[in-house]
């Protein structure tokens, strides 16, 4: 890697030849058109429709309306140099009672758009589920009623089986810490719910759901990779103090081992089972198995580190995340620490081994200004996503097995909780107009890629 004054930081070369770059959205944030061709309503319609949940009032209702303007997208895409394009399917336009009577015209747009992919040399990725729920399935309870697992794994057979012969990567939840304790328990995600039993019940759920489908996709799917997504952080005491480092102990517990470590054959922590009593979830005697069915890939989203404090009282696990000062921040307000990500990809490696890694989202947030000229010069963002892979090429350099990198995100979009305010494209979307503009950023990321050749 070059470090001098006179060339980048990091160049295309730097990785290997058939290291897989890509780009990450998810249905909701970007499709809109949702009382179109059957599609059922989400959580996140409803959500969104009760007053004070979204910072600007604003829904998924329209978005970035890629339902019509998806040729256009990936275009887009492609014109960046990337040869993956990593998307969601909307459960409520395949399954719009959650389960029972399909609903071929939302296949059908998933057809045309994987068909779309690969005409331009896009490899698709599918993640089954980014968080948005039929309705009518959390009206029985959502992911907190057990029947939900089995009704994933009726809409995860109908996507696969009608898509698998195109689709061999799959991607069955993507960021279930956010499921479940976002949406459940702090309740600033749909369903909207602040229960932390109710939260621990649905991250089994998913688990489970996750672990069932696995066996299923590859019967599907002739030479199918899957894998799942996780938010992961890496966790640091907020001091020298014992009570903050094993605060820190306890916070990773629930952040990060909840997941790795029953994904990994672990189950759960026995320090966290022992702190959470009666709020942990009630385990059948398969589940546990069901959950480590082995898999290809893992997939880690990483935005931020966490520092962490003791906090007695607080919670079960009585912990706080704590600001450290005078750091840089994106407009999001999250610490910018790429080193961090190197910390968390080597941790992964040392006490999990698996047996290959993709970033499947990283991304920043910032103000965004249209220039009179029709450009954004976003060089915060440029500058974040060049050190953030050179982050990944040291990471790989350290021997963790990365094989690829998707940028979050090809366009700004609904970005839940925060509505349209917040913007993580590397392309500027006109929410009046729909038009979409390449940004400084989206100009270095095809520079960079487009000066070596990457792998069809």
């Amino acid at each position: 890697m070059k470090h001098n004054d006179h060339s980048p930081l990091i160049q295309r070369s730097d990785f290997p030849a058939d290291f897989r770059w890509g780009c990450s959205t998810s249905s909701y944030q970007i499709e809109g058109a949702i009382n179109e061709d059957g599609r059922g309503e989400s959580i996140w319609d409803r959500f969104c429709s009760q007053p004070g949940r979204i910072r600007d009032a604003s829904s998924g209702a329209v978005a970035c309306d890629h339902y019509h303007r998806w040729p256009e997208d990936l275009d887009l895409a492609r014109s960046l140099g990337v040869n993956a394009y990593r998307f969601s399917i909307a459960w409520p336009r395949i399954l719009p009672q959650g389960r029972g009577a399909l609903n071929e015209q939302g296949l059908d747009f998933y057809s045309r758009l994987v068909d779309g992919m690969l005409e331009r040399g896009l490899q698709p990725w599918a993640t089954l589920y980014h968080w948005d729920l039929p309705q009518v399935l959390q009206e029985q309870g959502g992911w907190a009623n057990r029947a939900t697992v089995d009704a994933f794994l009726e809409y995860t057979e109908a996507v696969t089986r009608r898509l698998g012969d195109r689709v061999k990567h799959w991607i069955t939840h993507n960021e279930p810490f956010c499921t479940a304790f976002l949406g459940n328990h702090e309740g600033n995600h749909a369903p909207g719910l602040t229960d932390h039993k109710t939260a621990l019940l649905v991250c089994h759920h998913l688990l489970l759901s996750h672990g069932r489908a696995v066996p299923l996709i590859r019967r599907q799917v002739a030479d199918a990779k899957v894998g799942i997504t996780l938010s992961l952080h890496p966790i640091s005491p907020a001091s020298d103090s014992t009570e903050d480092a094993a605060a820190a102990l306890r916070h990773d517990g629930l952040r990060n081992r909840w997941f790795l470590d029953p994904l990994q054959g672990r189950g759960y922590p026995a320090d966290i089972l022992a702190l959470l009593g009666d709020d942990a979830p009630v385990l059948l005697s398969s589940d546990l198995h069901d959950i480590a069915t082995p898999t290809d890939f893992l997939g880690v989203n990483y935005y931020f580190p966490e520092r962490v404090e003791n906090a007695p009282g607080l919670g079960p696990i009585a912990t706080r995340v704590v600001e450290t000062p005078e750091v840089e921040r994106t407009a999001f307000g999250w610490e910018v620490d790429p080193e961090g990500m190197v910390t968390l990809l080597t941790r992964i490696q040392a006490d999990y081994a698996p047996a290959c890694v993709y970033l499947t989202e990283n991304g920043s947030t910032y103000d965004d200004e249209l220039l009179p000229d029709g450009s954004i010069n976003d060089e915060q963002r440029r500058s974040y996503l060049e050190r953030h892979l050179a982050a990944t090429a040291r990471a790989i350099a350290a021997g963790v097995p990365v094989k690829g990198y998707f940028a979050w995100s090809l366009l700004d979009n609904f970005e839940w909780a925060e509505g349209y305010v917040r913007r993580f494209g590397l392309s500027y979307v006109d929410f009046q107009t729909q038009q979409r503009t390449l940004k400084a950023s989206g100009h270095w990321y095809a520079n960079f890629l487009q000066a070596g050749e990457i792998e069809k």
